[in-house]
């Protein structure tokens, strides 16, 4: 269970931690997975060169944080709009808004791919992308209770947010609406 952080030292080093993580994020977005160390993640996030090696146990750790944190953030934004969602057409409008919104930090959607990349090649870190692919998927069966329908719609909006990195003039929301119609009844 988690309890309330009151204890300043605890909510100090959390805050710490947290800052660590986002600066994670942004050596893997400028250097890639390859430019991680507690070293370059601790100077990007003006903390001691210690600070990353104390919070956690290795670089491994300190990716899966990161993959964890930027995943489950994108999987709940993801459920919270399914929820809110009846199957309707703005619901597509919506979905269509928020990938748009997401593509604007590229190098954020840069770091996040890179970290997915690295699941891929290590089972342990399948769950936070799991995660994402179960939201997006809850969104889908919002409107269509056809599977295939359903794995087309996920695999389309990764594809969709992988090629907004690999353009100059990424998708608009009204673009990536068009092809959600397509897919969703």
């Amino acid at each position: 269970m988690n309890e309330p952080l009151t204890d300043g030292r605890r909510l100090k080093g959390e805050r710490r931690r947290q800052e660590l993580i986002e600066a994670t994020l942004r050596v893997v977005a400028k250097d890639g997975v390859s430019g991680v160390s507690h070293r370059t993640v601790a100077r990007e996030a003006g903390q001691p060169a210690t600070a990353a090696a104390y919070y956690f146990d290795g670089i491994d750790d300190l990716l899966t944080a990161a993959l964890t944190s930027c995943m489950d953030e994108d999987a709940d934004r993801m459920r919270r709009l399914a929820e809110a969602v009846d199957g309707g057409a703005d619901s597509i409008r919506l979905l269509a808004d928020l990938m748009a919104e997401v593509i604007r930090d590229p190098r954020r959607l840069l770091a996040e791919y890179e970290l997915y990349l690295l699941a891929a090649r290590d089972e342990r870190l399948r769950g936070p992308t799991d995660r994402w692919l179960t939201a997006v998927a809850e969104f889908a069966r919002r409107h269509t209770d056809d599977p295939v329908r359903v794995q087309t719609v996920v695999a389309t909006v990764d594809g969709l947010m992988l090629q907004a990195l690999l353009t100059d003039q990424p998708s608009t929301s009204a673009q990536f609406e068009a092809v959600l119609r397509l897919l969703l009844p």
